[in-house]
């Protein structure tokens, strides 16, 4: 859905402070889709976390999970077979080419997972039908999803999954419209569906100008409204969400009033923030994790001792001092040492340039050999500044012979193209969506039973030892015998150097002082239902 300039340029205006109905959000991209089972990204998931609503959530600003399209739900004796009972008279969104004749029921949550599911479904292959988080979490694990009657339907695993419920609240399995989808299939533009949102949430979209800005609107007929549950109540007259990738001009737009919430400002201007009277420097306690990959399709990134070289040839303190800003934590672990399970032994890879030389040289390296890094365009919990992180990285191997060109592009593009392993040295992280340490190990470096690597696993590293270890720990229920599990899983990856670990940091956020309500979330993305502005 796009708008003319002008429309766009009458948007912008309504960011002035004059209009205290608006809230106004600054954020460091643009929503890819406007499906949240065909994404993965954090950025998307802060537009799309405003229309959808999933079964079950993460509660407000903490870890817990709770009800919200579900009321509640049971579990059979074995694990196997989960239970929910919805939540009656949940109302659907409208636009002009749907108005929706039934509330929200079972129907609805079958065909969500059975478009993933279903390779023969119609909806299957629209859009290009790549479910990155379902195929990583749920395919394997989900035998079939029945519906028991309007108000009760019943989930079967193929074996226990301890993080089921968790894995339920990511904001890419949330629930979708059946009905809405049987309209635009009738009409022959099924793609709609995709880029024209429906959900239940507590606000929908009026317009999208690519790449500048999203404009929400209440929904007042959603449930959290008529249950009178007031932080899932719409409490402005629209939601302006801006688009911009640098991070000073959002500080700047923050500074000026333009922008009520900024997302991920540059840890740098943390003091300026802080020097502010009518801006609040607001953190979140976020569990990330950031890394480099090296690209396994390249022959000699299959040999550990070039792997290894490059590991050891980063000086990794100055690195995340510089780039973190004083606030982020060195650690060879993936999961973050914030989270149980966390391999806090692991330490970041010594800083050795000679034994980083040998290690080439044994390799068949002696002169080095030149490759690409690439930088994350956006600043994120898990890498602030990637373009800074990538310069360093690239004196460093420099100083032992390898030359490494810095590549980029923008946010989505830079996902697509590293998702199609193009990137020699990929740079990229991911956010905890629940509170679970499988997620970013289970997204970013698994692989499926057919060698097929998990869509986020960049470096296409496949190792059947630490697949089994993380599919062992998902099947049992024991937290301390989990726990084990994954320290085990995190040395293999350690010792397999299948990865670089730079650790991350809280999340930053620029609020108004005339910004009521507001929590940013630790797990998944921050609503803005229960926001007031002054």
């Amino acid at each position: 859905m796009k708008t003319s300039f002008a429309a766009a340029a009458a948007l912008l205006a309504l960011s002035s402070p004059a209009f205290a109905g608006t809230l106004t959000v600054c954020l460091e991209g643009a929503p890819e889709i406007f499906n949240p089972q065909l994404t993965s990204s954090g950025t998307t998931s802060t537009v799309l976390g405003q229309i959808y609503d999933n079964l079950v959530a993460v509660e407000r600003g903490g870890a817990n999970i709770q009800p919200a399209l579900a009321e509640s739900w049971d579990v059979s004796d074995d694990g196997l077979t989960y239970t929910f009972h919805l939540r009656p008279g949940v109302q659907w969104q409208s636009n002009d080419a749907f108005t929706p004749t039934r509330d929200f029921n079972a129907d609805d949550v079958v065909f969500t997972f059975a478009r993933m599911m279903d390779e023969a479904h119609p909806y299957h292959s629209v859009s290009g039908g790549s479910y990155i988080t379902f195929n990583t979490k749920l395919a394997d694990a989900l035998a079939g999803v029945e519906k028991i009657d309007d108000y009760t339907v019943a989930f079967t695993l193929t074996a226990p999954l301890a993080p089921f419920i968790g894995i339920m609240a990511h904001g890419s399995i949330a629930m979708t419209s059946a009905e809405y989808a049987d309209v635009l299939q009738a009409a022959g533009t099924p793609d709609a569906f995709d880029r024209e949102p429906i959900g239940t949430g507590p606000f929908q979209l009026q317009a999208y100008q690519t790449d500048a800005i999203v404009r929400l609107i209440p929904f007042h007929d959603t449930w959290g409204e008529a249950a009178g549950i007031a932080e899932n109540t719409p409490m402005v007259d629209a939601i302006i969400m801006a688009i911009s990738a640098d991070a000073s001009v959002r500080v700047q737009r923050a500074l000026a009033g333009e922008c009520a919430i900024s997302y991920y400002p540059n840890l740098a201007d943390a003091p300026l923030i802080d020097a502010s009277e009518t801006v609040e420097l607001v953190p979140a306690q976020v569990a990330s994790s950031g890394f480099i990959t090296f690209n396994q399709t390249i022959d000699k990134f299959q040999d550990i001792r070039v792997r290894q070289a490059l590991a050891h040839a980063i000086n990794m303190e100055p690195l995340v001092e510089t780039v973190f800003n004083g606030m982020g934590h060195l650690t060879g672990a993936v999961v973050p040492p914030a989270f149980w399970g966390s391999a806090t032994d692991l330490a970041p890879y010594a800083y050795d340039p000679e034994l980083a030389k040998q290690l080439l040289a044994d390799a068949g390296f002696a002169d080095g050999f030149t490759t690409q890094i690439w930088a994350v365009p956006v600043s994120r919990p898990y890498m602030p500044n990637g373009r800074r992180a990538a310069e360093m990285i690239q004196a460093d191997w420099a100083a032992i012979g390898v030359n490494a060109e810095i590549v980029t592009y923008e946010w989505a593009e830079y996902i697509q193209r590293s998702r199609a392993f193009e990137a020699e040295v990929g740079m990229f992280g991911g956010i905890y969506d629940f509170p679970d340490p499988s997620q970013i190990p289970n997204n970013y470096f698994t692989c499926n039973a057919e060698g097929t690597p998990s869509p986020s696993n960049i470096g296409h590293w496949c190792n059947a030892e630490f697949n089994a270890v993380m599919q062992a720990a998902g099947e049992i229920t024991d937290q301390s015998e989990r726990e084990a599990l994954y320290l085990q899983a995190q040395h293999i990856l350690y010792d397999d150097v299948a990865a670089v670990m730079f650790g991350g940091a809280d999340q930053l956020m620029a609020v108004s002082t005339s910004v009521n309500g507001f929590t940013p979330a630790i797990f998944g993305s921050s609503r803005m239902s229960g926001v007031t502005v002054e």
